[in-house]
């Protein structure tokens, strides 16, 4: 049955809208889902692959809670590889490449399986309000939609321009329009806005490239699944290849420097680091003498490339001359050309820890649109977003994870805590304002040992239960695995060898217990899963060190328990320093925690704002 009315409306289809959608509807909202075309729901716009360094991590913690990305991935995937193994397991990450097609259509599928869930095709171009809440949503074609929350997460849509050389042109990526009047609403709603960018790679005919002459990189032996629910990956895995730069090709990108958007100057927004064009590359590492580029397949069937590694903005004739000096891609037919595309996106810190907007009552955004890359960034704030906008409608309390709960929660921390910078239109110079999209790594969790990818559903699939996200079927498996991890840390505990316990004999580098444990009977008997050995054998191996990271969050939780006004004018806080008193005035922290992690904040200033709470909760 058609309706105009609904509780939640989230716009955009991308990974964040996916996860938004999917997690409102689950969690008790009656959702709609706005898009210009369902076929392009969940689309791979830039590479085919899910998971790497941080990002394998949060795709681990959408699964926990509930979400899809995870079980799209091994329903999908055509290479499952494990980084890191020869580190530490607090960094290794699951990657996988996957059929972009059928990824797509798994996860369409999915959504209009979904109880509760109403796909609409069609442009959003207005989101309405009264008294300072959402009311509605109008579309460019004359719709009205009444709502009482709405999640915005359009990618790189939002008056987006794309760059090929000297051509620019309207759009928010390849043969997709923009999204101009959503971008002018919110404006109208008092958010303030930037600009960023970001580039693609060109896509090539993967029967006219020369396989023979390339390095081939296979998955592992033994694929680890992305999902907790997932026993197994028994299908066989698909190959990517590995080429490499020459000075021949660094020549040809510096003599034409000037014809590439990103770098003459065309862009105003900055070449992303963590994700730079080629052309970036060769000037920002000018000693280099070559650059890895890898050719993986889009689809099972290995019919496109995608050339990671070669994004650009330089023009197609460039690309035609760079591709017939890279060895294996000489005679290449390039399908799709690489572009850059420009964007608008919000400052987050104009959002609450629950990312609902602070300045309109039931507005929420995720993904790109809060200054962030990939498709795990935008997933995880998809999923919080859309959990958080169901609440909101239940009266319930905004779920947040802490820094010590998830990569998620690190993740949208340090948005609203550091800030993304941009070109805006009060120009540069304020705080908080960066200059590139963020990314997460491994390195920017502080509690990392006890935030690992084997152990997500431990930390969170409790809390995606309780909010009724998690049904039986997670649920009863969660529970298996640990009853699984109590009988076999007992075991190791009890049982001795040389004096010490098999449980502190893991501790020790170098150790060969694991091999004497496979074989015992005992053990056998128990029908452990891999999954669960594995996690119980690092639970051992960092239990010391997790101990110590435990006392540290513990003395930690008063700040982040200890709420700050938001009203509250740090102006008229006595023996507060200047820059303190900016920085605070400008990102609103919602706790002392929160606060101590602004960049700039000192020890001194939190217990300056401490004693100032502690005595006007006294009047």
């Amino acid at each position: 049955m058609k309706t105009n009315d609904f509780d939640c409306i989230v716009i955009g289809a991308g990974h964040a809208g996916v996860e938004a959608a999917h997690s409102a509807a689950k969690v008790g909202a009656k959702t709609a889902l706005i898009t210009i075309d369902r076929n392009t729901i969940a689309q791979m716009s830039c590479n085919p692959a899910v998971g790497g360094l941080g990002k394998g991590q949060i795709a681990r913690e959408i699964d926990a809670l509930g979400g899809l990305m995870a079980l799209a991935t091994d329903a999908t995937g055509i290479q499952f590889r494990m980084l890191n193994r020869s580190k530490g397991p607090a960094v290794q990450s699951p990657r996988a490449q996957v059929d972009r097609h059928k990824y797509a259509d798994w996860m369409r599928a999915a959504l209009e399986d979904l109880e509760n869930l109403t796909i609409i095709e069609s442009m959003a171009s207005d989101i309405t309000t009264k008294d300072g809440k959402v009311c509605g949503v109008t579309c460019k074609n004359g719709h009205n939609y009444q709502t009482q929350t709405v999640i915005v997460s359009p990618g790189t849509f939002l008056t987006g321009k794309l760059y090929c050389g000297s051509r620019c042109w309207v759009g928010g990526r390849i043969n997709e329009p923009a999204s101009s009047e959503l971008s002018e609403s919110l404006k109208r709603l008092g958010l303030q806005l930037g600009r960023m960018a970001t580039d693609t790679t060109p896509r090539l005919d993967a029967g006219t490239v020369n396989f023979g002459k390339l390095q081939v990189q296979l998955g592992d032996e033994v694929p680890v699944s992305f999902s907790f629910m997932t026993e197994a990956i028994s299908r066989p895995q698909i190959p990517c290849w590995i080429t490499y730069t020459d000075e021949r090709i660094h020549q040809l990108l510096r003599d034409n420097l000037h014809r590439a958007p990103l770098s003459s100057g065309q862009i105003k927004a900055a070449d992303p680091r963590y994700c730079p064009s080629i052309e970036a590359k060769i000037v920002r590492y000018a000693d280099k003498k070559r650059h890895r580029i890898f050719l993986e397949p889009e689809e099972e069937e290995i019919k496109t490339i995608y050339c990671n590694g070669i994004f650009t903005s330089m023009p197609r004739d460039v690309q035609d001359k760079m591709l017939k000096l890279l060895p294996g891609t000489e005679d290449a037919r390039v399908i799709y050309y690489a572009y850059a595309v420009e964007y608008d996106f919000c400052l987050p810190i104009q959002l609450y820890p629950s990312l609902e907007t602070r300045k309109i009552s039931g507005l929420f955004l995720a993904g790109q649109i809060n200054g962030t890359s990939g498709y795990e960034e935008a997933g995880g704030q998809g999923i919080m977003a859309g959990i958080n906008a169901a609440r909101k409608l239940q009266n319930k309390e905004p779920i947040v994870l802490g820094r010590d709960q998830g990569y998620i929660g690190v993740l949208i921390d340090d948005l609203l805590t550091k800030g993304i910078d941009a070109e805006t239109e009060e120009g540069e110079g304020r705080f908080g304002i960066l200059t590139e999209p963020y990314r997460m790594f491994t390195s920017r969790a502080e509690y990392r040992l006890s935030l690992r990818a084997d152990n997500a559903d431990r930390r969170l699939t409790q809390i995606g239960r309780s909010i009724g996200l998690v049904g039986d079927e997670r649920w009863e498996k969660f529970q298996d695995k640990q009853k699984g991890i109590a009988r076999f840390k007992k075991y190791l505990q009890e049982t001795r060898s040389g004096g010490l316990s098999l449980w502190e004999q893991l501790r020790q580098p170098a150790n060969t217990v694991m091999q004497t444990v496979t074989s015992d009977e005992r053990v056998k008997k128990m029908s452990l899963s891999e999954q669960v050995m594995q996690t119980t054998v690092f639970d051992a191996k960092y239990e010391g060190y997790i101990a110590k990271q435990e006392r540290l969050v513990a003395g930690l939780r008063t700040l982040e328990s200890k709420e700050i006004p938001q009203e509250l004018d740090y102006n008229k806080i006595e023996h507060l320093r200047a820059e303190a008193k900016e920085k605070l005035s400008i990102y609103r922290p919602v706790t002392l925690g929160q606060a101590s992690r602004i960049s700039g904040i000192t020890p001194a200033d939190i217990t300056v704002i401490q004693i100032h709470l502690k005595s006007h909760s006294a009047d």
